[in-house]
């Protein structure tokens, strides 16, 4: 009987290592569960840097032709939540950006676009809630796109870019920061 057992164990063992699939992952070095001064917004009532966290991303699925990232606090009294970065057509052999890309052109990856926020710049446009209102939750999102284009340009709203992302997304991975004022 133990013999059995340890068969039984080896064996299913073997089997989910074998058909284990990798999990699409997102992480950030900048990141760790809150966002910062180095984050926020500087406008809009807020004084920060502005800078974009560094992101990398890890196991897209087979089929990934370009990624997109986007990052989104539902807690803004808006009734429609907030969108605070939208990036797309990031090439498939890119998994990583680096710190401030969102805000130095320069740092971006060539070809990726960077579309307007919903305050109304191209870019990154970091956390920024309303003094007193609590923790908001920023979630970051990268998505393994089907297409290797969009079909979006730097002018097309948030709203636009998330229904053309819904239609292409192989598989997503988010990581989600928190900041108040």
């Amino acid at each position: 009987m133990k013999k059995l057992n340890l068969i039984l164990v080896l064996s299913l063992i073997f089997t989910t290592t074998i058909f284990a699939q990798k999990t699409f992952t997102l992480t950030s070095k900048d990141l760790g569960g809150e966002t910062t001064k180095i984050q926020e917004f500087n406008g809009f009532g807020c004084s920060g840097e502005n800078q974009s966290p560094e992101l990398s991303w890890k196991n897209a699925p087979e089929g990934t032709k370009s990624f997109a990232i986007t990052m989104y606090d539902p807690d803004a009294p808006t009734g429609s939540g907030f969108w605070h970065w939208v990036v797309v057509d990031i090439p498939v052999n890119v998994n990583e950006l680096v710190t401030n890309a969102g805000t130095k052109s320069n740092l971006i990856p060539k070809g990726a676009i960077q579309s307007i926020t919903d305050y109304g710049i191209k870019g990154f446009g970091g956390p920024c809630p309303p003094a007193g209102h609590g923790f908001h939750q920023y979630i970051i999102t990268v998505y393994a796109l089907k297409t290797d284009k969009l079909g979006t340009n730097e002018n097309t709203n948030p709203a636009v870019v998330g229904f053309n992302l819904w239609n292409q997304t192989l598989a997503k991975a988010s990581i989600v920061a928190y900041y108040k004022r």
